[in-house]
């Protein structure tokens, strides 16, 4: 396993020509509710491939029980910064961070944390979907509690519960035993979400869920994405902005210019970012001028 580097700010920072060091912090969630418990935030987050530095001074918190869409054109990190919270972002060759990504108050990069332990508090859902092919319908929702040796009672209740919760279990339920692999695109998505829920989590991180899937699979995935949010924190990229204004309560604008680091231009409650936002880029990219 390819382990991220954490390194001092600005000790690291400095070696690398043109970089801007803030003065100060953005902003953490500027509408959040004040009585807000928050599970997972960044502080000060810079993160590097190599010599690049493709995020600088990211801020983000995300309420506890709410929707927060990361937008912004093709490249421009947001993906990035997801595989950050939860520590997938180590996998990659060259990668580094600098700055705190915290969950419940410590930081998840810290030498004593087990990132297997973390990505059954923080899970993904993923672009495609990935059950596992050879597995059943069943098995694959048990798959990660088995992976990550969770003790668990009462499994066929568990596989019911969470597909349900994913909206999968009218359609599956009279084949259970069936392989994954037997399901369309859309349901097997579905499933990978009752699999990510079976552990679970306080925080689901989703990386564009429908933007294979056809409209009718899209339409039940974000009743999903509402409904879950009721118990759990959601933060989800999409290029799709009238997906992020029916699903999210909270979105946040990135955008990389002129080949600098991206950055997060604006972050606010959704109806602020799209009906009156604070910076021009942010009205020119969610009205289609570019992006």
């Amino acid at each position: 396993m390819n382990e991220t580097k954490t390194v001092g700010l600005e000790e690291e920072i400095m070696n690398i020509k043109n970089v801007r060091v803030p003065s100060s912090p953005q902003d953490v969630h500027p509408n959040k509710p004040e009585d807000a418990q928050v599970h997972l935030e960044t502080q000060n987050l810079h993160v590097w491939f190599g010599k690049r530095l493709i995020l600088e001074k990211v801020n983000l918190a995300f309420p506890e029980n709410s929707v927060t869409a990361l937008i912004g054109p093709s490249g421009c990190g947001k993906s990035t910064f997801l595989r950050v919270l939860n520590r997938m972002h180590e996998f990659i060759p060259s990668a580094a961070l600098a700055g705190r990504v915290l969950y419940d108050g410590k930081d998840i990069y810290d030498a004593n944390i087990d990132p297997v332990n973390i990505r059954t508090k923080v899970g993904m859902v993923f672009q495609k979907p990935n059950p596992f092919p050879t597995m059943t319908i069943k098995d694959n929702v048990l798959s990660g509690l088995k992976l990550a040796q969770m003790q668990f009672e009462n499994p066929d209740e568990i596989v019911r519960t969470c597909l349900e919760r994913a909206s999968l279990w009218n359609e599956v339920k009279d084949r259970l035993d069936a392989s994954a692999s037997s399901l369309s695109g859309g349901q097997q998505q579905r499933l990978c979400i009752a699999r990510a829920l079976a552990v679970k989590p306080k925080v689901l991180l989703m990386d564009e869920p429908c933007s294979a899937l056809d409209p009718g699979s899209t339409r039940r995935i974000e009743e999903t994405i509402r409904d879950i949010s009721s118990d759990m924190t959601i933060v989800i990229v999409t290029h799709n902005m009238a997906q992020a204004q029916r699903v999210s309560d909270y979105t946040a604008f990135f955008l990389s210019e002129d080949g600098a680091p991206a950055q997060v231009i604006e972050n606010a409650k959704t109806d602020e970012i799209f009906k009156k936002p604070k910076d021009s880029r942010t009205n020119d990219y969610v009205n289609g001028l570019f992006g």
